[in-house]
């Protein structure tokens, strides 16, 4: 929770946690996804999952949602690992920030600054070649 009791927002949710909404949508290739940022959010709708079919929801758009916090694998300490890892193990994508709506309430924009933004645009659920470090940061079990 943050000091005003706003829950901040975890920018690598699933659609079926309460409160989630889509904020990007993912393009690029299977091989080099990217993510492109909506113009506002939009709610993670019965209709909006299905404008994926016949593919799962995540593969077609990237989901926040209010941060689990300590029910999640990827936190610890009263901090995201799965940011801070993004932040320090993985290489840069982009040299400015996205065009983020969700960016006031990240909690990867809070904890880590634009170093987070700079790897946001790579980060996707559903990655079938991920590089080394991206499997790396992906794994909760990993420092």
């Amino acid at each position: 929770m943050t000091h005003d009791g706003e829950r901040r927002l975890c920018p690598s949710a699933q659609p079926d946690m309460p409160d989630a909404v889509a904020f990007g949508v993912i393009g690029g290739t299977a091989e080099q996804p990217v993510v492109s940022y909506l113009e506002g959010t939009l709610p993670a709708s019965t209709g909006l999952l299905q404008l994926a079919s016949p593919v799962r929801p995540t593969e077609v758009f990237r989901f926040a949602a209010p941060c689990a916090e300590d029910g999640c694998r990827h936190f610890g300490a009263g901090r995201c690992r799965l940011g801070r890892k993004l932040a320090s193990e993985v290489d840069a994508k982009v040299q400015r920030l996205p065009a983020c709506r969700i960016r006031s309430s990240c909690r990867w924009w809070h904890e880590q600054g634009k170093a987070a933004c700079y790897r946001c645009p790579v980060v996707v659920t559903e990655h079938y070649s991920a590089d080394t470090g991206l499997r790396a940061a992906a794994d909760p079990e990993s420092a």
